[in-house]
């Protein structure tokens, strides 16, 4: 699995000088572990795999966040990568786990990453770690019945590119701006 994931980040074509530098730590990552899956909650072994997933409505690029109870601030959906799964596959179970819908992916880039980060989580000093984190880009529609998991968010919404842009630091995933500057120049 290590090498269909190594594969994955080779593909990825970086959209900024960041972007660039994950995707090289990513690979020297990969290239000295074969340790990739969290298998500790919550933070063993850091780094490891995460898979996010933008639900996005292609008629103003809007996309879903949710208002997260752990992380304290809003994100993509998603979750960890479980041991000997593709992430997409991870991505399949996390939606219909945490919003109640069907994962479709979105063209151009289907069931492979649009985007690659690599990011310290926020949290108390023992549950810090790093996440290494496979964004895919799922079709959807602010008219779709979705049902979020109360358990893990507080709330959710759909924010247009411009309202990201607008965010509170601190409070939005601070990659996220980023990606959708790269999703708007395809």
């Amino acid at each position: 699995m290590r090498d269909e994931i190594r594969a994955l980040v080779e593909a990825l074509t970086p959209g900024d000088e960041l972007e660039a530098r994950h995707r090289a730590e990513t690979l020297a990552w990969l290239a000295r572990t074969a340790d990739i899956f969290r298998r500790e909650k919550p933070r063993t072994p850091s780094p490891h795999l995460v898979a996010y997933f933008l639900l996005r409505d292609v008629t103003d690029g809007a996309v879903l966040l949710v208002d997260h109870r752990k992380a304290g601030m809003w994100l993509p959906t998603g979750g960890h990568v479980e041991p000997g799964e593709h992430p997409a596959e991870t991505v399949r179970r996390e939606v219909v786990e945490e919003l109640c819908v069907p994962a479709v992916f979105a063209p151009p880039h289907g069931e492979r990453p649009a985007f690659l980060t690599v990011t310290e989580t926020v949290g108390g000093p023992a549950d810090r770690h790093t996440d290494v984190s496979l964004w895919y880009v799922l079709s959807g529609s602010r008219d779709q019945k979705l049902v979020p998991d109360p358990g893990e968010f507080r709330g959710v919404r759909w924010w247009t590119p411009r309202e990201v842009a607008a965010a509170e630091p601190g409070r939005i995933e601070p990659h996220l701006a980023r990606m959708l500057a790269k999703l708007s120049r395809r």
